[in-house]
Parts: structure tokens; C-alpha cells; sequence
């Protein structure tokens, strides 16, 4: 009977650990959770206040979800994702730009967004928008805004070079013939003014706007399967245009887009391309930038009618479990909405709404700096997802350094190109 007792006693002990085991893991599941977001932004001027608030907000509406930042500079912050998650730390969210959305997929960390978000909250959004973000027929990020590459200009230089400052050119043609008196004037302080900006150093973001001036022309660098697609006319003339401009003196030698912002902010650069975005930078260098600075559509080159290529500041969304997930789904949509993006569009950050709901925004409509280039965030061209793009991107800026920099034969350059791009893609 003793012994019988014990037994008992120890499979009812058993039991009850097992229980209690089982309701805390419940109580866990139903409990606090946190997620965790990569935002390199937080580290930015002009930005950190929105996303600080973004978490105060958030949090204050779901007392039982926690936002823990991740940060690193821009250009460390997929390695800092990529390697946390090689340590079995994974973030929920990566705010970052649609060219990372491949590699991250091919990382393993992208999830379908359909596997996180509601089809509802999905269906809301241009659907050329979200189809821009497919990788074999999956969304794999979700736009928070969108951009083409639009022109941006300088009104008072237009007018010192007896320019019409509300008649920017539409063509290549029209730029170079005033880009030709735009580079007469010099600065009060002597210094020479640049006419065009396009940016060539050797970033991948360089490589994206390259690739969307090879859009303007009507040519293309990857086909819809994703081969290397050079053999076109468009191609070609993108990157003797950007040979010209540097033979010319109208475009800084190999520049970032920062150096091009700075040097529009302060009045030495007369028109130059840039994400919408990208405004704010030049914003933050020089407050009085809105009062001269307007914006135009992509030139038309060659046989192209100004097609760009779609820029989206973006979520890629990481699954880690359904409670993650779940909380990771409510932070998206808060962020997402009108409520958040109105005052951050319409003065930090210059840019498209993504989504039908928000077209008419006030902070969209009421941004004058956006009005000329509207009706170019519609004439925009997809890019085919490769999980190199990264590296086709610096291929570009290699080849426009080549033309530029190294003053080499374009056809010369852009066969080295081929022959260098093929063996990184295959």
C-alpha cells in the first residue's frame, strides 16, 4: 500500500508540474510581447522624432506590445539584421528601401506579407504598387510611401540664367540647352554651379537611380526573367548621356546623392535627381530650400516617354511565431495610415501615398514641392527581383565611373560591364 501511495503521489506530482507548465506557457502566449524593428532612420536628422513618437503612440494603444528599436547607419544595417539573425536573434521588421526586399528574401528572413498582414489591409493598395514587391508571385514588403526618381530645381537659378522658373525641360534635349546657361553662373562667393546631378559613386542607391535613367530612355537592364539585358538602344544612350554631362562639366564627379543634396542646398547645383524623399535632406542643410526648389517629371530621352523606376521606403516583415507576428501585423497598420504619414509627408519626407484610401491626404495635396513631378509617381517601371541586385547596382556606378571618371571608350566600358555583371549573376 506504501509503495502504491508513492506512485500515485509521484504521477499526480508529475501531473501538476505538467499543468502548471502548460498554463504559464499560455499565459506567456497571452501575455507582453515584443518586436523588435531595424530602423536606421532613428539615427538621421529630421527623423528621429516621428519614429520616437510612432512608439510612444503605438505602445499607448497596445499596453501589452513593447517596440524595441534596432539601429545602425544605413549602410550597416542589413548586415546587422543578416547577422543577428545568424545568431538566432531575428527582428519582426526591417524598415528599409524595395532594393533590400531580395536580398533579405533570399536570406531566408522575408516573409510573404499575406502570411502577416490582413488581405484587407493588403487589398488597398495599388495593385502595380504591391506587385512591384513579388518575388515568384509574392508580395515580399509593404510600402509605407512611394517615389519615382523625380527632377529637382533650383527657381532662383532658372531665373539668374534667363530661364522660365516655371518651365522646367521634359527632355534631355531641353536640359542640355539649359543646362548650357545654367553653367555660366557662378555663386556669390564664385564658386561654379553644376547644371545636372545625376549620382554615380559606388553605392547601391547610385546604381537604382542609373538603372532608372536608363528607364527614362526607353531601355532596360534586366529582362522579365531576370537575365542581363543591355543589347538596347536606351542603354546605351543613358550611359552616353552620362558621359556627356561629365565631359561638359555639368554633373559632379562621381557624387552620393548627400553630395548632390548639399550642394543643391546650397545653391551651387541648378536641377539634379533624387528619391521625393530626398528633399528633406536638402530640407535640414538649408531651412529656406522650399522656396526655391520645385520639382518636374523624369526627362524623356531617346524613344522613352520618362519612365522611372518605382522607389518605396518599405516594411520587409520577419515571421516569428504567430504572437510576433500578430503584434508585428498592428504596428504595420499603425504606421500605414493617414493618421501617422499625413504631418511626416507633408513635412519631412516628400513622397506618393501607396495606398488607394490615402490619395487625397492633406499632407500630400498640400505639398508644393511634390506638385510638378505628380504625374510621374504614374509612369514608372518595375524592376526584376534578383537576389544580386545589390551587386548589378554597383556594377552601374562602375561602368558610369568608367565613362566618367576614367574617361574610357563608352563601347569599350560597357562591354567590361557585360562581361563583369554576367560572371557575378550566373
Amino acid at each position: 500500500m506504501k509503495k502504491a501511495t508513492c506512485v500515485l503521489l509521484a504521477i499526480l506530482l508529475v501531473c501538476s508540474l505538467a499543468f502548471a507548465g502548460g498554463s504559464k506557457e499560455a499565459a506567456m502566449s497571452n501575455g507582453p510581447t515584443t518586436i523588435k524593428v531595424a530602423n536606421y532612420a532613428l539615427l538621421e536628422s529630421g527623423y528621429e522624432a516621428f519614429w520616437k513618437n510612432i512608439k510612444t503612440g503605438f505602445e499607448a494603444q497596445n499596453p501589452d506590445i513593447t517596440i524595441e528599436w534596432v539601429t545602425a547607419p544605413y549602410g550597416e544595417i542589413m548586415n546587422q539584421v543578416i547577422n543577428m539573425a545568424g545568431g538566432g536573434d531575428k527582428v519582426d521588421v526591417i524598415f528599409g528601401e524595395i532594393g533590400w526586399v531580395p536580398g533579405l528574401e533570399d536570406a531566408g528572413l522575408a516573409a510573404p506579407i499575406t502570411d502577416i498582414l490582413p488581405q484587407s489591409f493588403i487589398d488597398d493598395f495599388y495593385p502595380d504598387v504591391i506587385n512591384s514587391f513579388n518575388i515568384n508571385g509574392k508580395p515580399y514588403g509593404v510600402p509605407l510611401y512611394i517615389s519615382p526618381y523625380v527632377l529637382y530645381y533650383n527657381k532662383n537659378l532658372f531665373t539668374q540664367a534667363g530661364l522660365d522658373p516655371n518651365t522646367p525641360p521634359t527632355t534631355y534635349d531641353e536640359m542640355l540647352s539649359m543646362a548650357e546657361k545654367l553653367a555660366q553662373l557662378k555663386d556669390a562667393n564664385g564658386n561654379k554651379i553644376y547644371a545636372f546631378g545625376q549620382t554615380t559613386a559606388s553605392v547601391a542607391v547610385s546604381g537604382s537611380s542609373l538603372n532608372a535613367m536608363v528607364f527614362n530612355f526607353g531601355g532596360e537592364v534586366l529582362d522579365d526573367a531576370g537575365k542581363l539585358s543591355i543589347d538596347n538602344e536606351g542603354f546605351r544612350q543613358a550611359f552616353a548621356m552620362v558621359k556627356l554631362l561629365d565631359e561638359k562639366g555639368y554633373n559632379p564627379q562621381n557624387a552620393k546623392l548627400k553630395d548632390l543634396r548639399n550642394l543643391f542646398a546650397l545653391g551651387q547645383l541648378a536641377m539634379y535627381y533624387d528619391q521625393s524623399w530626398g528633399f528633406n535632406g536638402v530640407k535640414s542643410i538649408n531651412p529656406d530650400a522650399g522656396n526655391f526648389t520645385a520639382s518636374a517629371a523624369p526627362l524623356k530621352g531617346g524613344n522613352g516617354t520618362g519612365q522611372s523606376l518605382l522607389q518605396a521606403h518599405c516594411f520587409v516583415l520577419v515571421d516569428n511565431g504567430k504572437a510576433r507576428s500578430d503584434a508585428t501585423s498592428k504596428f504595420v497598420q499603425y504606421v500605414i495610415s493617414e493618421n501617422q504619414l499625413n504631418d511626416y509627408l507633408e513635412n519631412l519626407t516628400p513622397a506618393y501615398p501607396a495606398k488607394k484610401s490615402m490619395e487625397n491626404m492633406a499632407g500630400v495635396v498640400n505639398n508644393g514641392v511634390l506638385k510638378g513631378a505628380a504625374a510621374s509617381a504614374g509612369n514608372v517601371k518595375q524592376q526584376t527581383f534578383i537576389p544580386q541586385l545589390n551587386d548589378l547596382n554597383l556594377e552601374l556606378c562602375t561602368l558610369a565611373q568608367a565613362v566618367t571618371v576614367s574617361r574610357q571608350n563608352l563601347d569599350d566600358a560597357i562591354a567590361t560591364f557585360q562581361k563583369n555583371t554576367l560572371a557575378k549573376l550566373n
